[in-house]
């Protein structure tokens, strides 16, 4: 009777991988597949399927979770006689070998935004595929939970998950993982989800200020400081000391341009810090006049800094060739020259004639804001496309900041709480979801512009504040 039920189980597990075979086969050796969906949580649905039946099952984890999605792809895709059952081929052999690391095809896109990952995997000899193992061991997942599960006709997710975890750092938290037949609801996987208790807390959402780390996240999935350093009109020494009053006082966010003559200096000042280049967050801009050759000028940007990528680049006011000189940006994104990429001085009604010419949404766009220039019409918009917006001379100006700091209302805020009128003032533009990035060549204002979360400004004073509104632009 024994050797009928080993037969039988044979031919349904060669069923399984027959079926496998055909979706693998389908699959370019070459295929790309760095491109997560874009949502706004920090929970990824990572998956290999061959069926279909992990995919479904991802699918439905990612619908009801709000996740993003992965799919694992090999980067020599299986064939049907690889797959075939105790026939020695390729899978056989990788499943019996503990160190097979079968190569992915691309990768997770800045992997560290995400705290929960849900892990899919069809069972193959009683384990998960040894790709699995790969995925695991290619990232730094310290502090993320793992949540496994798997699809099987008969084998539960058994010691499939346990044996996983070695592969992984100590500070990983696994959770207990379900098996999901072949003919599994999505009602099955609703009532799956509902009954683990996910953290919550850790979720982070596109465009929200976290006054605890300083960031917010930006719709490219990289977070950025909310408050730094602008370098106009800052000579290149002038630059270089500045630039290491910030990093010293604990400041990331750098904000430059093509147009301030002064990129070289950047680059050197953050080359010749001991803050890792990871924990700095460098802006620059495209001027109009670069337009008509932008590919070219982003290599330029990159080669006066010095640096092997910018964090973000800016298109840095509306102009002839602006949309294809995005393109251009877009294509850095994709060649790894830059992550994130935005606009400046663009309005609601550039906006709209804008965005649906790229493919690409911003990730910030940069206005002059402040007190007597509150853009309290665009902000909201732009915010509300998950845009990030970011103000500059948020304290005034050229010629206008001596007349904002000594403004009576914002004095008497500033008296109250014991701090400086320019705290007041970008206290009030944090607090409004407006990084800010002002100028300075003073190492003790830059240290007094990054003391911003002491304090927090009443309804009531955010109130006065924005009554101060003159539409009055400073530039």
């Amino acid at each position: 009777m024994k050797r009928y039920i080993i037969l039988f189980l044979l031919v349904c597990m060669a069923t399984v991988f027959a079926a496998c075979s055909a979706e693998g086969a389908d699959a370019p050796a070459d295929s790309e597949n760095s491109d997560v969906m874009d949502t706004d949580g920090s929970i990824l649905v990572a998956y290999f399927s061959c069926t279909g039946t992990t995919e479904q099952i991802a699918g439905w984890i990612a619908e009801e979770t709000g996740a993003d999605s992965y799919e694992i792809v090999p980067e020599d895709p299986y064939t049907e006689e690889e797959l075939a059952y105790y026939t020695g081929g390729r899978a056989d052999q990788e499943q019996a070998d503990d160190s097979a690391r079968p190569a992915i095809a691309g990768s997770v896109e800045n992997i560290d935004q995400y705290s929960v990952i849900f892990l899919g995997y069809p069972i193959w000899h009683g384990q998960a595929p040894r790709i699995i193992s790969t995925f695991l061991e290619s990232y730094d997942l310290s502090d993320v939970t793992i949540i496994p599960f798997c699809t099987s006709h008969s084998s539960g997710i058994g010691s499939s998950a346990e044996n996983l975890h070695d592969l992984c750092s100590d500070t990983v938290t696994w959770m207990e993982g379900r098996r999901f037949s072949g003919d599994a609801t999505e009602s099955d996987v609703v009532e799956w989800i509902d009954s683990l208790e996910l953290p919550e807390s850790e979720v982070r959402n596109v465009g929200e200020f976290d006054f605890e780390t300083k960031t917010v996240l930006l719709n490219s999935g990289y977070e950025m400081p909310i408050m730094g350093l602008g370098t106009y009109s800052l000579t290149d020494e002038e630059c270089a000391v500045s630039i290491a009053a910030l990093l010293e006082a604990g400041g990331r966010l750098i904000d430059t341009a093509y147009m301030y003559g002064n990129e070289a200096a950047v680059g050197q000042a953050i080359r010749d810090s001991d803050v890792p280049r990871e924990e700095i967050f460098v802006i620059t801009k495209l001027y109009p006049s670069q337009f008509d050759h932008a590919a070219e000028a982003i290599d330029e940007a990159l080669e006066k800094m010095g640096l092997d990528y910018i964090d973000m680049i800016l298109l840095h006011h509306p102009g002839d060739g602006d949309v294809d000189a995005y393109l251009a940006l877009e294509q850095a994104v994709a060649d790894g020259k830059v992550h994130s990429i935005g606009l400046s001085n663009w309005y609601v009604e550039e906006l709209e004639e804008f965005l649906p010419q790229v493919n690409i949404t911003p990730a910030l766009v940069q206005n002059e804001i402040h007190p007597y220039y509150q853009e309290n019409d665009v902000i909201p918009y732009i915010q509300s496309l998950g845009i990030v917006v970011q103000g500059w001379y948020p304290l005034g100006g050229r010629g206008h900041t001596s007349e904002l700091l000594n403004d009576e209302t914002i004095t008497a805020i500033a008296e109250a709480h014991g701090v400086s009128a320019a705290q007041v003032i970008l206290r009030w533009n944090l607090q409004k979801g407006v990084v800010v990035i002002p100028g300075s060549s003073d190492p003790e204002h830059i240290r007094e512009n990054l003391d911003l979360f002491g304090f927090e400004l009443s309804d009531g004073e955010m109130e006065q504040i924005n009554a101060l509104d003159r539409n009055e632009k400073h530039d």
